[in-house]
């Protein structure tokens, strides 16, 4: 087979980078989709606005996902930097994580009062990739299979900061109230993140962040309206 052939082309540029590998690309867009829909959310559409903008958004990522499934030998050729940047090894004949990914952010927008959202999508952006960086970078005291002390404590200190900066915006909560919740919906994200499922974090992390943020908010008297 010559370097010409589809073939080569597609064993070429096929996807290598794995989970545990940094991929600062894939990472970064992982944030801005995330910081892009929450801060939309939280500032420009209405409930029923952004369920009808974002579904349409999973619906499109969802078709260009199974058509790239479906033709890689064209990704391959036609645009390799989409292997390079953005998908990973595990993911060249099966789903990529933006599909649980769009699912989730979706269903937590669906399922959840707004603040609660915010916090949960805000999580998954920003606290997840954070996550992974540190500990593949810094990472030394393993807790957990893959799951670094380094990595679990800059999860839990961005949750933690999400979770002030929203509940504590526009209320008038005492602050005991907000940094009890914060550090308690901290604490739990964190523990969520480091348990060895076999579910994809992009869909758990959001799903279960939103869930407990709205039974820590209404325990502890904190509107999330």
């Amino acid at each position: 087979m010559t370097p010409s052939e589809p073939g080569a082309a597609f064993a070429d540029n096929a996807p290598f980078a794995t989970r545990h590998d940094l991929q600062l690309g894939r990472r970064l867009f992982h944030l801005l989709n995330g910081v892009s829909v929450a801060t939309a959310y939280a500032l420009l559409f209405t409930h029923e606005q952004v369920i009808h903008i974002f579904g349409s958004i999973a619906c499109i990522v969802y078709v260009v996902d199974r058509v790239r499934i479906a033709y890689p030998e064209t990704v391959a050729r036609r645009a390799p930097w989409v292997n390079r940047l953005f998908v990973r090894a595990e993911e060249q004949v099966r789903e990529s994580a933006m599909i649980p990914y769009a699912i989730a952010v979706l269903l937590t927008i669906l399922t959840v009062p707004k603040r609660a959202a915010l916090i949960a999508i805000y999580t998954l952006a920003v606290a997840d990739p954070l996550a992974a960086v540190v500990g593949i970078r810094y990472g030394r005291r393993r807790i957990a299979q893959h799951k670094s002390l380094e990595g679990s404590l800059a999860f839990f200190t961005a949750t933690l900061a999400i979770a002030a900066l929203v509940l504590g915006c526009g209320t008038e909560v005492s602050r005991v109230a907000i940094a009890g919740a914060s550090i308690t919906i901290g604490v739990a994200a964190a523990g969520c993140e480091l348990l060895p499922l076999r579910i994809d974090d992009n869909l758990t992390i959001p799903l279960f962040v939103g869930f407990t943020t709205w039974i820590v908010a209404s325990l502890l008297g904190v509107p999330l309206t």
